[in-house]
C-alpha cells in the first residue's frame, strides 16, 4: 500500500529540505549543556552516526548562545536553536549561523519581540518552527476550551502563524506536541486541514525508552499512515541514540524510509531447538555498526524459517544441533549450533564488505 502524503510547502533547513515531496526527516535533541561545546559535539557525532538528519540544542542562556558559532562550524547536520522566554537569545542564535529557530511563542513575550525575531530570521534566511506544547498553551485559550485541549493548541499555533504571515514570513514549520497519544493525533489532524506548512511530529514527555517508544510509535505511526508529517522526533528519557533508532524503525515499518539493517526474528515457541534469544541479542549487536539497509532473519525452526529467510539478505534457520545460513534464500553453510554466532558474524562482515 502506498501512503498518500499531505501536500505541504517545502522549507529549507540548511542543506536539507522538508515538506513537499522530500523524505521525512529524523530529528533529535542534544541532552548536553550547550555551552559544553566538546560534549555537545561528541553527542552530535553519535547522533549523526545513528542516522539523524537534523539536531536541536537548547539555548536557555547567554553562555549557550555564545557556544553556538563553534558548534555550528563543526556540526555535520543542520542545527536548530531551541528558544524559550528570551527573544534576545533567538536573535543571537540566528546570528550564530543556526539553520532554524524553534520558538514557543506563548512564552516569548509580546508581538513586538516576536516581530524582531521574524525580521532577523528573514535577514538570515532561516525558518522558524512554531512549537506549541500542551503544557504551554496561553491561559485565555485554556480557559476558552476548559483545558489545553487539541483545539486550544491549534488556535495557539494559528494565532502565531498569523503574526508571522502578517509580517510576510512564510518559512514556517509547526509542531503541536502533547504527552497524550490521542491529543497529539487530534491536534495534528486539525492543523493539517488549516494550513500547508510542514509538520514536525512527536509526543512530548513520552517517557523512558520502552514506554516512550511505544507511545511515539502509535501516535507518529497513525499520523504518518494518514499522510500527515514531514519530520519526526521520538522524545525519550534515554540516550539520544534510542530516539533515532526508534524513529527509523517507525519509518521503516511504514515503508517510508530505510536506514541500517532490518533484523527479524521469531518469538520462539516449543518447536525451537536452539538457544535463540541470546543469539538474536548477539546478532543485533553485530549489526550495530552497519548503515546499509540489509535484512537479516534469525529463525528458530523449520516451520516459518525457510520462507522468512528466503526474503532476507542473510538468514539463519534453526535445527536440532545445527543451523543453516542462507543468502537471498540460497543455502550457503550448515554449521553446528556452537559455531553459529561466529559463522553468522563472518557472513555479515562479508556482506558489509
Amino acid at each position: 500500500m502506498k501512503i498518500i502524503r499531505r501536500k505541504s510547502r517545502e522549507v529549507k533547513i540548511g542543506a536539507i529540505a522538508i515538506g513537499g515531496d522530500q523524505p521525512i526527516a529524523v530529528q533529535s535533541m542534544c541532552s548536553t549543556k550547550t555551552d559544553d561545546i566538546i560534549g555537545t559535539l561528541e553527542q552530535i557525532g553519535r547522533m549523526v552516526k545513528a542516522g539523524v538528519d537534523i539536531v536541536r540544542v537548547a539555548v536557555p542562556n547567554r553562555e549557550a548562545a555564545l557556544a553556538l558559532p563553534e558548534i555550528v562550524a563543526d556540526c555535520a547536520v543542520p542545527l536548530v536553536a531551541d528558544i524559550h522566554f528570551d527573544y534576545r537569545l533567538a536573535l543571537a542564535a540566528a546570528d550564530s549561523g543556526v539553520a532554524k529557530l524553534r520558538l514557543n511563542p506563548g512564552n516569548i513575550g509580546d508581538e513586538e519581540k516576536i516581530r524582531q525575531v521574524i525580521d532577523k530570521a528573514k535577514d538570515k534566511a532561516i525558518p522558524i518552527r512554531i512549537g506549541v506544547n500542551q503544557g504551554s498553551v496561553e491561559r485565555d485559550l485554556v480557559d476558552k476550551y476548559i483545558g489545553p485541549r487539541p483545539e486550544a493548541m491549534v488556535e495557539s499555533a494559528m494565532r502565531h502563524i498569523d503574526i508571522l504571515q502578517r509580517n510576510d514570513f512564510h518559512d514556517i514549520v509547526i509542531s503541536l506536541k502533547a504527552s497524550s497519544v490521542w491529543d497529539t493525533i487530534e491536534a495534528y489532524r486539525l492543523i493539517a486541514d488549516k494550513c500547508d506548512y510542514p509538520l514536525h511530529l512527536g509526543v512530548t514527555e513520552a517517557g523512558p525508552a520502552f514506554r516512550g517508544s511505544i507511545k511515539s510509535a502509535v501516535a507518529i505511526g497513525i499520523l504518518l499512515y494518514e499522510g500527515i508529517g514531514d519530520t519526526i522526533r521520538v522524545s525519550l528519557t534515554a540516550d539520544v541514540s534510542n530516539e533515532i533508532k526508534a524513529a527509523w524503525e517507525i519509518l521503516r515499518s511504514l515503508g517510508l524510509r530505510y536506514h541500517g539493517p532490518d533484523l527479524i526474528s521469531c518469538p520462539t515457541c516449543g518447536r525451537t531447538e536452539i538457544d535463540l534469544i541470546p543469539l538474536v541479542t548477539k546478532v543485533e549487536k553485530a549489526l550495530g555498526g552497519i548503515d546499509k539497509p540489509i535484512k537479516v532473519a534469525v529463525m528458530g525452526c523449520v516451520v516459518n524459517g525457510p520462507g522468512e529467510a528466503a526474503e532476507a539478505d542473510i538468514g539463519v534457520i534453526g535445527g536440532k544441533g545445527s543451523l543453516v545460513i542462507t543468502r537471498k534464500g540460497r543455502k550457503i553453510r550448515k554449521v553446528p549450533e556452537a559455531e553459529i554466532e561466529q559463522a553468522l558474524i563472518e557472513e555479515i562482515e562479508k556482506f558489509k564488505g
